[in-house]
């Protein structure tokens, strides 16, 4: 495979956010965008929305290819159709938001990492992202597998989105048929699938594919990619003390010899321990993590004063 990966970039109303994400995908030399500029939501929304339509217009240190919409689709629908359009014309991409940093050689590793797995139907997706709560010890420097997919700075092929044509309802039914355990990478996953519709969402679905499909997901030894949405223009970011993968350490080296796709035994046992293992778990999870961050974010400002 030699053909250019583009990256896909999600845009709304966050122009100075915008502006960090475009920075470190300079500095990464990435050489297409993709752009999709979600209209706005609301009439007070709209001088924001043109901002960032600005400022991707001005982009002229790479390729870009922007798409404007008319109306406001919401993260979940902006995304799920900008991808599918986008692997419409490339077999491979890369995705990003608009309130996501990466170091630099983020792109080059996961490139590398798209390229040299696109042939291996066991892998559905690789991401630059990962966190200490998840990460099994002994990595070692290496990548890892996953069988939870990821969100956060994430690349796949047009052969593992094919299976995205069910909603997450349906494919949590056909896990229960299979005898497959829905809870099995952590009881936030059902709550999501049953407000995917409603709230718009289009990750679970993601993740229930590669649970439905046994796929797996290739993981940085460290997180290469952090999100600095955490403030008063983020959307969907929550608990920012819990999550923060600040400061990042230096992208690793591509390795010599890519590890064979095979699931680290810990990755259910971390990801359960963060969200429960079943609706009770996480619904008191849930509960105290609200409670510590509305607790942290009412302290902060007495904290800075």
């Amino acid at each position: 495979m030699t053909e250019t990966i583009p990256v896909v970039l999600f845009a709304y109303a966050r122009p100075r956010r915008l502006l960090m994400t475009l920075e470190c995908l300079r500095a990464n030399h990435v050489p297409l965008i993709y752009a999709f500029a979600d209209g706005p939501k609301t009439s007070q929304d709209s001088q924001k929305v043109a901002s960032v339509r600005e400022i991707l217009r001005a982009i002229d240190w790479c390729e870009v290819a922007l798409c404007e919409r008319e109306r406001n689709l919401g993260l979940g629908r902006s995304i799920f159709t900008g991808v599918q359009t986008v692997l419409e014309k490339h077999d491979t991409i890369i995705v990003f938001e608009d309130d996501l940093v990466c170091v630099p050689g983020a792109y080059n590793y996961l490139s590398a990492a798209l390229k040299h797995y696109a042939n291996n139907p066991a892998v559905m997706s690789v991401t630059g992202w990962t966190h200490r709560l998840v990460t099994p010890g002994a990595v070692n420097g290496q990548p890892y597998f996953d069988g939870r997919a990821e969100c956060l700075a994430w690349g796949t092929w047009a052969r593992a989105w094919q299976r995205m044509d069910r909603d997450a309802m349906t494919l949590i039914s056909e896990c229960r048929t299979r005898g497959i355990d829905v809870f099995r990478y952590g009881a936030d996953l059902p709550s999501q699938a049953r407000k995917e519709r409603a709230r718009n969402l289009w990750a679970v679905r993601w993740l229930y594919a590669h649970l439905l499909s046994g796929g797996l997901c290739m993981r940085p030894p460290h997180s290469l990619v952090d999100h600095v949405g955490f403030d008063d223009e983020a959307t969907n970011a929550m608990d920012p003390w819990k999550w923060s993968n600040h400061p990042l350490k230096d992208c690793p080296l591509v390795p010599q010899e890519w590890p064979v796709p095979e699931e680290r035994p810990e990755c259910s046992r971390l990801w359960r321990s963060v969200y429960g293992a079943n609706s009770l778990e996480w619904f008191v999870k849930r509960a105290v993590r609200k409670s510590r961050f509305l607790v942290r974010r009412t302290l902060q400002p007495l904290v800075g004063d």
